[in-house]
């Protein structure tokens, strides 16, 4: 059955009404305490890594940055994270959404039992999934969800 101009147009309303654009995302301890923690093992540059947070994804839906149930002109929507040296990379809100995928990605505060150092932290995004890690953020400084038009 072919879907019609229509059927599209409906389920694009379907969808929740949605917060503003830009989102800035509260990256407080307070709000990572609310939060459950998530552990997470990966190798960066040959390093070893046994790290602990929050999932994106969680930090996300509590900000209101990531709908329950992601639909229609939502899934066009992205996640810019910048770092304190001016590194930035881009996740598309459908590849961190729970519900499409089994994507991890975690903001850690620790690895290896210990606190990030400055030149790590103090907060570290890991994807353990992807094969490099050049969407891996360290020194993460913000946290944006820009929703589509």
């Amino acid at each position: 059955m072919q879907a019609t101009a229509q059927d599209h147009s409906s389920h694009a309303r379907a969808s929740e009404p949605a917060s503003p654009s830009p989102l800035s995302i509260p990256l407080d301890a307070e709000t990572r305490a609310a939060l459950p923690r998530v552990a997470v093992s990966a190798t960066a540059h040959g390093k070893a890594l046994d790290c602990e947070g929050v999932g994106l994804s969680d930090l996300l839906r509590k900000a209101n940055g990531l709908p329950a149930e992601l639909r229609g002109p939502a899934l066009a929507s992205y996640v810019l994270v910048s770092a304190r040296d001016g590194y930035r990379v881009v996740y598309s809100l459908a590849e961190l959404d729970t519900s499409l995928g089994k994507r991890q990605v975690v903001l850690a505060d620790q690895c290896n039992g210990q606190p990030l150092t400055d030149e790590e932290g103090p907060l570290r995004l890991i994807a353990a999934d992807e094969l490099r890690p050049a969407r891996w953020v360290r020194q993460v400084q913000s946290i944006t969800v820009v929703r589509a038009p």
